[in-house]
């Protein structure tokens, strides 16, 4: 039969299978998305608590190494804990994006907790702080981990109080049967935090998208006219490069600022800075151009399909935190996704007031933009090469 002669129709079957195997891979990040060494800071700056004729009590001492000691059994490692002196050095970590959350005891906690073993007892509070713009889904797990483990120490301590008034054979007053109900309270405390208008804190990985969409069709423009206007001439390929970097520019500008006022005004996204956030994702679009458009020269219209590939990738892992990542997707994909660049720095610019991770991803957009351009002009005098030799040919 000529259908089987066809070479269509017998490579389809492996060009189904690879198209299902592409999108299994762009699946397993999130359906295997489990927490490992997420970094949580813990403080303790509880004082103690000195009882004639027996020894000092720390409260907060006990709890951080229980808590270190037993959560490293039962969650397999899902956490790393960093001890941390105070509060400055937590949101230092935080601002620098190095922790998600903190659990921080008072320099009361040990006093407090001796009330209720009087007739006017005070709850001991724990603060939880959690750093909203570093990643939701991190954020919000750390958040879980801790509520967990302080609604944990809470019923500890209600079972040793009565096991206590039990030995004794006492009784409780009403204030005292309340205050053991939450024997803890807790303080939720948010940091970088990312508002009401943010896409439940998503909004940079949200907006990659038509970055990257326009990029690609930016970069296809480049390209379409680099073809046709290359030849023999190096001043004219000269003048022909300037101007398309020119224009690329314009593209990115126009995309930079239609995205940003898109997203405040039609979207509602809360944009703390309107200029710098438009100016920064104009960065990013021109480097994605030039990067696109750098390899359209040299493998031509195929190349785009590799970008659309990139997008596929890039966007689930982009909504990750790393620490969710299997091994191989955050030691080896990851890193090497440009577009990581601009969530970033947008998370600085949409929920960060430090700028700490802005000017490193500035400086790596930068450095593809210079890259990219080395290469295109590679390939513009290699097309011109080919040109004279196919013109001295004839």
């Amino acid at each position: 039969m000529k259908l089987f002669k066809e070479k269509l129709a017998l490579l389809s079957p492996i060009i189904a299978l690879a198209v299902v195997f592409i999108f299994a891979l762009i699946l397993i990040p999130s359906a295997k998305s489990t927490p490992k060494l997420l970094p949580i800071a813990i403080v303790n700056l509880d004082k103690g608590l000195e009882i004639t004729g027996q020894p000092k009590m720390n409260l907060g001492e006990t709890i951080v190494e229980k808590v270190q000691s037993t959560s490293s059994q039962a969650d397999g490692e899902a956490v790393k804990w960093v001890v941390v002196d105070n509060v400055d050095d937590v949101k230092k970590l935080m601002d620098s994006r190095d922790c998600y959350a903190a659990l921080i005891i008072p320099s009361d906690f040990s006093a407090k907790q001796a009330t209720f073993r009087t007739l006017d007892p005070v709850n001991p509070e724990i603060e939880i702080m959690v750093n909203q713009g570093a990643n939701a889904m991190a954020s919000t797990a750390a958040n879980q981990i801790l509520n967990t483990i302080v609604d944990g120490v809470g019923a500890t301590v209600r079972t040793q109080i009565l096991d206590g008034v039990t030995a004794q054979n006492g009784s409780l007053t009403p204030k005292q049967a309340a205050s053991l109900v939450m024997p803890i309270t807790k303080k939720m405390t948010n940091y970088n935090e990312i508002g009401t208008k943010s896409m439940n804190g998503v909004a940079p990985v949200s907006l990659f998208q038509p970055v990257w969409i326009g990029s690609i069709l930016g970069a296809m423009l480049f390209f379409l006219v680099s073809k046709k206007w290359i030849g023999s001439n190096r001043k004219e390929n000269l003048k022909t490069l300037v101007f398309q970097l020119c224009l690329s520019a314009v593209v990115a500008l126009f995309v930079g600022f239609g995205l940003t006022w898109l997203a405040e005004h039609l979207l509602g996204l809360a944009i703390p800075h309107f200029i710098p956030t438009f100016l920064f994702i104009a960065l990013s679009c021109l480097a994605f151009i030039l990067m696109i458009a750098s390899v359209l020269l040299w493998v031509g219209f195929p190349g785009v399909g590799i970008f659309a590939l990139l997008m596929f990738f890039g966007g689930p892992l982009l909504a990750l935190a790393p620490e969710f990542m299997p091994n191989f997707y955050q030691n080896w994909i990851y890193p090497w996704l440009p577009m990581r660049f601009l969530v970033d720095g947008l998370r600085d610019l949409l929920f960060f007031d430090n700028g700490t991770h802005l000017s490193g991803s500035i400086i790596v957009l930068v450095g593809i933009i210079l890259v990219s351009i080395l290469i295109i002009v590679g390939a513009i005098f290699k097309k011109s090469a080919a040109f004279n030799k196919a013109v001295a040919a004839q």
